[in-house]
């Protein structure tokens, strides 16, 4: 029969379901690049305050970050400014991960 409409829901999740997953994969990337944005935040100004009291900004950026942004981290002292980089590891993008930088200043030594 030509208008027979069985099978015809099957057919719609099937389709269906790659496009959910690569949206929900997508959306979890997002959500991780905001949290780590957010950590390294949180390290750019444990390093400025180590910095601001004269120890080193590496270690104090370092222990606020968990182990797996640990391997990427690049902090850089500019004159008042502590400037800390992590690299952001996607499965989408390949081993190379998105750089995301921040910047913070206490005040620390001139």
């Amino acid at each position: 029969m030509l208008g027979d409409q069985r099978g015809q829901a099957s057919v719609e999740l099937v389709a269906a379901v790659p496009v959910a997953l690569l949206a929900g994969l997508a959306a979890w990337q997002l959500a991780l690049l905001g949290h780590a944005a957010w950590l390294t935040a949180h390290a750019a100004r444990a390093a400025a305050r180590a910095d601001a009291v004269g120890r080193s900004p590496e270690p104090a950026a370092r222990s606020v970050l968990p182990h797996s942004l640990e391997g990427g981290l690049l902090v850089n002292r500019s004159g008042r400014h502590v400037r800390v980089r992590v690299r952001v590891p996607l499965p989408l993008r390949g081993r190379s991960g998105v750089p995301i930088t921040a910047r913070s200043s206490l005040g620390g030594r001139p």
